[in-house]
């Protein structure tokens, strides 16, 4: 079962309920999935000698949040991110937005998800170069995630930081403890401020809205080591190219209902969680991104404008006979298989005829005539 042919058979019913899919980025995700792969973006005809018969090959969509793209961005990323690993040893902090900001957020996500972005990682920076060394200068990437496995809205964002920070002027590398990084608590505190500081400047009416009780509670942060960082880079990868589910955890649709399978956080239990139809698309679209928005962001060292930086760390850790780590993923999250490359036999292909993409509707159609047409 294809998350597609939930999104073409009961989109039209959804958009009499909900008025989320006028959103542009929610309206051109479904749309994307709907066609992705199929005779609507064009494609080849191949044909292979061994088998003696046609296969057509259409293109993809390459929308972000399709469950038929992405494996190769995420495979190519990860062989990049684990290219950059430094001999030290790595943490995963995460910040976590609160259960009562959660329904605004999801109404104003742009704002929200950079006040995440921006909050978490001054606090991060804040509290590495006041802890560890005054002089230094941090770098991590951060991934913003907004699932649970079973569907819930849960906007936080995972950053894997190196443990130390580098102090340029002097060319000197200063570790923090192999089994602790920084004080979550103290951090907390701090990426409230920040988040609430960022929300008031941004858009003071909606933060009125707001209710401000919730400024005294607590924002929750978590840290935890994870070693030479490979293991937390390769579980990264699985989502920043992905969106909530698969078409494989699809176990049943009866055209009322959808079944999904799902392993608990730190369960290897499966799991089976049912939806109605039109809450499982509400859910699927409340992850939807907006249009523009990165969901993988660098700073410090990583970020591409302090490359020289990085370049000069890279040198300092070769220069001490220890160069960075050149990792590759045991486990690659993607094998690609060449478009002429027969699928049953694996014989090479011909191709015979090009199928072209269909024209693309004009601006001013209807919503149900790009969706359904």
């Amino acid at each position: 079962m294809e998350i597609a042919t939930i999104f073409r058979e009961n989109i039209y019913e959804y958009s009499k309920k909900y008025s989320n899919l006028y959103i542009p980025a929610n309206f051109n995700a479904v749309n994307s999935i709907i066609k992705c792969r199929t005779s609507e973006l064009g494609g080849e005809v191949y044909y292979c000698p061994n088998c003696e018969k046609e296969h057509y090959v259409y293109h993809s969509c390459k929308n972000r949040h399709c469950p038929k793209c992405g494996s190769e961005d995420s495979y190519k990323w990860l062989e990049k991110q684990l290219e950059k690993l430094l001999p030290v040893d790595y943490f995963l902090v995460t910040f976590t937005l609160p259960e009562e900001l959660r329904f605004i957020c999801s109404n104003n996500k742009k704002l929200f998800y950079n006040a995440l972005f921006s909050a978490s990682s001054e606090a991060l920076t804040q509290m590495m170069t006041s802890r560890i060394h005054a002089k230094g200068k941090t770098g991590f990437t951060g991934v913003l995630h907004t699932w649970t496995r079973d569907m819930l809205y849960h906007p936080h964002i995972h950053y894997i930081v190196p443990g130390g920070v580098f102090d340029v002027e002097n060319n000197e590398w200063h570790k923090s403890s192999s089994k602790f990084l920084i004080p979550v608590l103290a951090l907390s505190k701090i990426f409230r401020a920040k988040y609430r500081d960022y929300l008031e400047k941004q858009n003071k009416e909606l933060f009125n809205l707001i209710d401000q009780d919730v400024w005294k509670r607590e924002f929750v942060t978590h840290s935890q080591g994870v070693g030479k960082g490979d293991t937390a880079l390769t579980y990264l990868s699985k989502y920043v190219f992905k969106t909530a589910i698969t078409n494989k955890r699809i176990v049943a649709y009866d055209k009322k209902q959808v079944t999904i399978s799902y392993k608990p956080s730190g369960s290897d239990q499966q799991k089976y969680k049912k939806f109605e139809v039109l809450e499982f698309i509400r859910r699927f679209l409340d992850h939807v991104l907006p249009e523009g928005l990165k969901r993988i962001r660098s700073f410090g060292f990583l970020n591409p404008r302090s490359a020289k930086t990085f370049e000069k760390l890279k040198k300092h850790f070769e220069d001490k006979e220890q160069p960075i780590y050149l990792v590759k993923s045991e486990n690659p999250v993607y094998h690609k298989r060449e478009r002429n490359i027969c699928p049953h036999c694996d014989f090479t292909m011909n191709m015979i005829k090009e199928i072209p993409r269909r024209s693309r509707s004009p601006s001013s159609k209807s919503l149900f005539s790009l969706l359904l047409g």
